[in-house]
């Protein structure tokens, strides 16, 4: 079993993204410690695309800075295989479809086993292409994190009857991206996801501010956040340690207010 389960034994999670690779590789491996430290539940690590369609420009960048210090697949499991030497740490995948396909389904998820990889996101995946890697994802304990964004209300109850680990509840329409204002009626999208489900649901994209993650805490089980970290870690470098810390602190404390 994986364990994506204990994130959310700890009040509401705080689930924060990076890009694997920026702005290194050993920097990424310090950057997950270091959220982890600061009160990450579960950390989502993007594998690096030419390609990251549901991705505002924030995240888009932080996917070509990793692309032009040649960052590959391996090097994202060898930062896998590096925080697994000192944090047991939830772990999940973002990623496109395309890397996956071409590291090969059995291959990829054999090594997500072997390392400790605890789930994989893959946007540009359709519910009804699931079954391309669900059974390979299973047989390898990895959970596949089932997408509901506002406009699957008439797909609810299919989406959710066989999601595993997480649902990933998707707060607006658009590329990820920090926004402003979130004016979806998320209370009635949980409100029917819950209906039919007793899974932990996390809700994301443009989520950035404390007031944003303390109302998001009160109605989910797990707030998440990427673009504000990967925005630190673009504005930072290779000093972002300490302004991750203080970001991550302070969106776990206003998840759980």
């Amino acid at each position: 079993m994986s364990k994506i389960a204990n994130a959310f034994e700890n009040g509401t999670a705080f689930i924060g993204f990076l890009t694997a690779g920026d702005p290194t590789i050993d920097k990424t491996v310090e950057y997950i410690l270091a959220m982890e430290e600061a009160g990450c539940d579960l950390v989502e690590i993007g594998i690096p695309f030419s390609d990251p369609m549901a991705e505002g420009v924030v995240i888009q960048d932080a996917n070509v800075r990793a692309l032009k210090h040649n960052t590959t697949t391996d090097d994202v499991f060898d930062i896998v295989r590096r925080v697994r030497e000192k944090s047991d740490v939830p772990l999940v995948f973002l990623t496109y479809i395309n890397p996956v396909f071409f590291y090969g389904y059995e291959e990829f998820f054999k090594r997500c086993a072997e390392l400790g990889v605890d789930g994989i996101i893959a946007p540009d995946l359709p519910y009804e292409e699931k079954g391309e890697i669900a059974d390979i994802a299973r047989k390898n304990d990895v959970d596949v994190i089932s997408l509901i964004a506002p406009t699957s209300k008439q797909r609810i109850q299919m989406i959710a009857n066989d999601a595993t680990g997480f649902i990933y509840v998707v707060s607006s329409m658009g590329v990820t991206g920090m926004r402003s204002e979130i004016k979806t009626d998320l209370e009635s999208i949980l409100s029917d996801i819950r209906e039919v489900t007793d899974l932990p649901l996390a809700v994301g994209f443009g989520i950035n501010t404390p007031e944003q993650a303390s109302e998001i805490g009160k109605i989910a089980d797990g707030v998440i956040v990427g673009s504000a970290i990967v925005k630190i870690i673009e504005e930072h470098g290779e000093d972002a340690g300490d302004a991750l810390r203080e970001y991550v602190s302070s969106m776990k404390n206003a998840s759980n207010e």
